[in-house]
């Protein structure tokens, strides 16, 4: 694993009724997101990585740090960690300011270069909120202060759970796009508990998916988005999530060109800065096959493909992993049984993929 030091995550215990036995080695940088059912584990490894729980078998080490291993143990104050609850728990006599300025306290930690105060409120859109208390903002806006104080003191290691479950659909949408601006801006890795796809798909680059206190899968998001294998890749909402550089807009249609590898795509959006990087997001349900390259058709992404894998999928369905190109990008599309077989799909075969929806996952 080239680039920074990788998170070391290895902990076997036992926390009351329940079993934890993971062995992760994860990337030094970028967003990782914990992926599973309630009950999996996602918090209870978030916080023995913090160590707020302690397993008597245990090995975590971070940007070549060592914070346990075995008998050895740091405990959490003296961890370079942010931690960033699904409440905010902002202390309510202080104001913004003064909260904020409770996390940047202290020097950072040997190793650690702390964001500097008026970075962290540009880059979270603090600035109107300086004066207020904690009991004049929204959810929203208590929870950006939140990660601001986190990232204030300067941590090796974000750590982010569920940072979002205790808010509406609305101020969740307002939220994401400052943690995307934190994921594109900052060098600090994220651990990021969630069970929502939308944010998986907006903010993730490594995914760990969970089940039962043990790692089901690990892998870039790109992977085990479309691995048949995995449970993620075969739930009726999977989709893909692909990376994509803007190339152009038409203010009539209100279309923008992207760029994925060597295709193009027609994507609904505002104005988009030419050369910028974005995700999009296609889903398998919004994917059908043909033979032949349609014409005369209302669909405007109609891309050629090579059929990689076939899988029988419940309810009389294939799941069908699709290449744009040889080693490009992959495709989900869901057919029925029937349509599998009477046009004859097979591994290998070339056909045209007709995208009935793309969406912006990330701009």
């Amino acid at each position: 694993m080239s680039g920074p030091d990788p998170i070391r995550a290895a902990f076997r215990g036992r926390l009351g009724a329940f079993t934890l036995d993971v062995d992760l080695t994860l990337p030094g940088r970028g967003v990782t997101a914990l992926f599973g059912p309630s009950g999996c584990g996602k918090t209870t490894l978030l916080r023995a990585v913090a160590g707020l729980h302690r397993f008597p078998v245990g090995n975590c080490a971070v940007a070549g740090d060592s914070w346990q291993d075995g008998a050895r143990f740091r405990p959490p104050h003296r961890r370079p960690i942010g931690y960033v609850f699904q409440e905010a728990s902002l202390f309510p006599h202080l104001s913004v300011r003064r909260n904020l300025l409770f996390g940047a306290r202290g020097a950072a930690p040997a190793g650690t270069e702390a964001l500097r105060f008026d970075e962290a409120v540009d880059l979270l859109g603090l600035e109107r909120l300086l004066d207020r208390g904690p009991q004049h903002l929204s959810g929203g806006e208590r929870q950006r202060v939140a990660i601001g104080r986190a990232l204030l003191s300067g941590p090796r290691l974000l750590l982010m759970d569920e940072p979002l479950s205790a808010l509406d659909r609305p101020t969740r949408d307002e939220i994401l796009p400052f943690l995307e601006r934190l994921q594109a801006r900052l060098a600090v890795p994220i651990l990021y508990v969630t069970h929502d796809r939308t944010e998986v798909e907006r903010l993730a680059d490594t995914l760990v998916l969970l089940r039962a206190g043990r790692v089901e899968a690990v892998g870039p998001l790109a992977t085990l988005q479309s691995d048949p294998t995995c449970d993620y890749a075969r739930g009726r909402d999977a989709a893909v999530t692909l990376d994509a550089m803007a190339e152009d807009h038409d203010p009539e249609d209100g279309l923008a060109t992207l760029r994925v590898g060597a295709h193009r795509l027609l994507v609904p959006s505002p104005p988009l800065l030419p050369g910028s990087r974005h995700r999009v997001r296609i889903a398998a349900g919004d994917v059908s096959l043909a033979r032949v390259a349609p014409a005369g058709s209302t669909i405007l992404n109609i891309l050629p493909v090579v059929i990689v894998s076939g899988t029988p999928a419940e309810d009389h369905a294939v799941l069908v992993v699709l290449s744009l190109g040889q080693d490009g990008p992959r495709l989900l599309a869901r057919v029925t049984r029937r349509s599998w077989q009477a046009l004859g799909l097979a591994v290998g075969q070339a056909v045209h993929a007709q995208v009935k929806g793309v969406a912006l996952a990330r701009a």
